[in-house]
C-alpha cells in the first residue's frame, strides 16, 4: 500500500511545476522556453507554410483541428497497407487486412490505440517505430491545443481587451498551439522518460528478432526468436501521450516493456502526469489558481475511491478459484513482480485516463474491480486523456453550473459569461451521445454471436462487448482480452465510435467555448456562483456520478453486478 501512496504522491508533485511550465508555453507571451525551441519552430512552420502569427476564431481552429487530422489519417492508412514494401521490415512482416489498417489508422489517430492486432509479430520497424510514434507525439498534442483554445475561450479570447460584444475572439494558432505541445512538453518528457526505461532494462534498438536458447533443455524447440526494438522510445510516449499501445501485444505486462517494479512505478506515474499537470495548467490559463485546485479535490475524490475499491476488490480471492488452489489474492492474469495492489493502481489510473495501457488482463479482475475500471472509462473525466479528459471535465463543470443556477434561481454563469439554451443544447448531446452509441452498438452485438466474438458465455460476455466499445468511445484502448475483434464487424464499427467519440466532444466544446468567448461579461456580485469553493465541487462531483448512474445503471447490473451475484451465489452453494 506503501507504493501506491508514493506513486500517487510523485504523480502529483512533478504535476504541480509541469503545470506551470506549460501554462508559461501557452500563455501567448515570452517564455523562458523560446530560447531553446523558437529557432526549430519557427523551422517546422516555414516547412508547412503556416502563418504562425494569424489568430484563429473557433470555426478556422475547428477546422486545422479537423483537416490536420484527415491528412494524417490517409497518410497512416497507406503506411499500414503498404508497409511489406516500404522499407524498415528486417523481419518481413506483411501488409495488414484493409480493415484492420482503417481501425489502426483510426485508432491511433484519435490517440485511442486501440490493438486489434499483435504489435511485434504484425507491424514493421517503419510502421511501429515511425508512423505509430509520430502519431503517439502528435495526437495528445493536438487534443491539448484543442483544450487550451476551449480555456482561452472562456476568458473571452486572446483578444478580449479590444474585441467588441458578439465578435469573433481570436482563441491562438491551431499549428503553433500543437507543435508547442509536440516540441516543447511531450518530445522533451519523452526523451527523460525513455532515458530511465532503458536503464532498467527496456530494449532500445533496431536490430532483428534475436535468438534466445530455451531453457527447457527436452523441448524440441531449442531455440526461439524474440522481437525486439526501439521499444523504450515508444512506451515512454505511449505512457506520457495517454496513449497506451504497447510495442508488445500483452502491452507493459511484458517484460521487456516493464521488466521491474522500478520500471512500473515510471511508467505508473508517467500514465497520469500530464493529465494532471493540465488542470495546473487550466487555472493559469484562466488566471484562477483555484479553480484549479477545486478541479484536482473533485477529480482526486473520484479517483481515489476508485482506487481504494478496485485494491480492495482484487485482494480478495477470485471465487472461481474456490477449492482448486491455496486462498489469497486475486492473482489470475497478473504479474508477480507487480502483485495485485499494483495491477490494480494500474488499472484505475490507466481507464481513468485515457490510455489504456495495461500491466495486468483487464478481463480477469474481479467484478467489482472490473465495475470500477469501466467506470473510469465512461466518465472520461477523471484526469483523462491530454487536453480531451480536461475538455469532457469542462462540460460536466458546464453542466453543474446550468443546474446550481436553475437552483438557486439565477441566470447561469461561468466566469461571468452566461450559460444559455444554445449551450446546453450542444451539452445535453454530449451526455446522449455514449450512452446511444455504447448500449446500442453493444445490444446489436449481443444479439447476433456470431458477431460478438466472446471468449466467455453469459454476463461476463456482455461485459467484454461492453468494455471495448466503451474503450472505444473514451479513446481508451484497454480491451478484454478474450474476445476475438479482429473481424471487419468489430474494426468498422469500433472505426465509428472511435471518430464519434474522439471529434464530437472537442469540436462540440470548442463551439461551446467560442459561444461564450463573445459574451458580455457580467460584473461579480454577491449572488455570483463561486466555483472554487467546497460546495460547488460536492455539486460537481454528484452530477458527474448522477448522470452516469442513471445513463449506465441497467447495464452494470447486467455486467459486472450481476455476475458478482452470480459468483456469491456460487459461493454460497459450495
Amino acid at each position: 500500500m506503501l507504493d501506491i501512496v508514493i506513486i500517487c504522491s510523485l504523480a502529483l508533485l512533478l504535476a504541480m511545476p509541469l503545470g506551470v511550465y506549460m501554462t508559461g508555453v501557452f500563455s501567448g507571451k515570452a517564455h523562458v522556453s523560446d530560447k531553446v525551441f523558437a529557432p526549430l519552430e519557427r523551422g517546422i512552420y516555414r516547412l508547412l507554410g503556416i502563418n504562425h502569427t494569424q489568430g484563429m476564431n473557433w470555426q478556422t481552429y475547428g477546422a486545422a483541428f479537423l483537416l490536420s487530422n484527415l491528412v494524417l489519417g490517409v497518410l497512416a492508412y497507406l503506411i499500414l497497407q503498404f508497409q511489406h514494401i516500404l522499407p524498415m521490415n528486417p523481419d518481413n512482416i506483411g501488409p495488414l487486412s484493409w480493415d484492420l489498417a482503417l481501425h489502426t489508422a483510426v485508432s491511433f489517430l484519435t490517440n485511442t490505440n486501440q490493438q486489434h492486432y499483435s504489435g511485434q509479430a504484425q507491424l514493421s520497424y517503419l510502421s511501429q517505430g515511425f508512423l505509430i510514434v509520430t502519431l503517439q507525439f502528435v495526437t495528445p498534442a493536438m487534443g491539448l491545443a484543442v483544450c487550451v483554445a476551449v480555456l482561452r475561450g472562456m476568458r473571452g479570447g486572446l483578444n478580449r481587451d479590444t474585441a467588441k460584444e458578439g465578435e469573433a475572439r481570436d482563441l491562438g494558432n491551431y499549428y503553433v498551439d500543437m507543435v508547442r505541445g509536440v516540441v516543447r512538453v511531450l518530445i522533451p518528457l519523452a526523451a527523460i522518460v525513455a532515458l530511465l526505461l532503458t536503464w532498467q532494462g527496456v530494449p532500445s534498438s533496431f536490430s532483428g528478432a534475436q535468438p534466445v536458447t530455451t531453457l527447457d533443455t527436452a523441448s524440441p524447440l531449442a531455440e526461439q526468436q524474440v522481437p525486439i526494438g526501439p521499444v523504450s522510445s515508444m512506451v515512454a510516449i505511449k505512457q506520457l501521450g495517454t496513449n497506451g499501445g504497447g510495442w508488445y501485444g500483452p502491452n507493459s505486462s511484458n517484460p521487456l516493456e516493464n521488466p521491474t517494479p522500478v520500471s512500473n512505478a515510471i511508467e505508473t506515474i508517467a500514465l497520469v502526469l500530464v493529465p494532471m499537470a493540465v488542470v495546473f495548467m487550466a487555472g493559469g490559463l484562466l488566471r484562477n489558481k483555484r479553480f484549479s485546485w477545486m478541479s484536482i479535490a473533485a477529480m482526486g475524490v473520484l479517483s481515489v475511491s476508485f482506487i481504494v475499491a478496485t485494491v480492495y476488490s482484487e485482494i480478495q480471492p477470485n471465487v472461481a478459484f474456490s477449492q482448486l488452489s491455496a486462498a489469497g489474492p486475486n492473482m489470475e492474469g497478473k504479474e508477480v513482480r507487480f502483485g495485485p495492489e499494483l495491477s490494480a493502481l494500474w488499472g484505475t489510473f490507466t481507464t481513468q485516463t485515457s490510455n489504456g495501457s495495461v500491466n495486468a488482463m483487464h478481463d480477469s479482475f474481479n467484478p467489482l474491480g472490473g465495475l470500477m475500471i469501466r467506470s473510469g472509462m465512461l466518465i472520461n473525466a477523471i484526469w483523462g486523456g491530454i487536453g480531451c479528459g480536461f475538455v469532457n471535465f469542462l462540460v460536466y463543470v458546464w453542466l453543474a453550473v446550468f443546474l446550481s443556477g436553475l437552483m438557486i434561481g439565477r441566470t447561469p454563469e461561468i466566469f461571468g459569461r452566461k450559460i444559455e439554451t444554445k449551450e446546453i443544447t450542444i451539452l445535453a448531446s454530449l451526455i446522449v451521445l455514449p450512452t446511444f452509441l455504447i448500449l446500442g452498438l453493444t445490444a446489436i452485438t449481443v444479439a447476433f454471436p456470431g458477431l460478438s466474438g466472446t471468449s466467455n458465455p453469459g454476463l461476463h460476455g456482455i461485459s467484454q462487448v461492453f468494455y471495448e466499445y466503451t474503450s472505444a468511445f473514451a479513446n481508451n484502448g484497454s480491451g478484454y482480452e478474450g474476445l476475438g475483434d479482429d473481424t471487419p464487424w468489430w474494426n468498422l464499427t469500433c472505426v465509428l465510435v472511435l471518430l464519434a467519440g474522439r471529434y464530437l466532444p472537442l469540436f462540440l466544446a470548442l463551439i461551446v467555448a467560442g459561444s461564450l468567448a463573445s459574451k458580455r461579461v457580467s460584473p461579480v456580485s454577491a449572488g455570483t456562483l463561486r466555483l472554487e469553493n467546497p460546495t460547488f465541487c460536492v455539486t460537481l462531483v454528484a452530477v458527474i456520478l448522477i448522470i452516469n448512474f442513471l445513463s449506465f445503471l441497467p447495464a452494470a447490473v447486467m455486467g459486472p453486478i450481476g455476475e458478482a451475484l452470480q459468483l456469491a451465489q456460487a459461493g454460497m452453494g459450495n
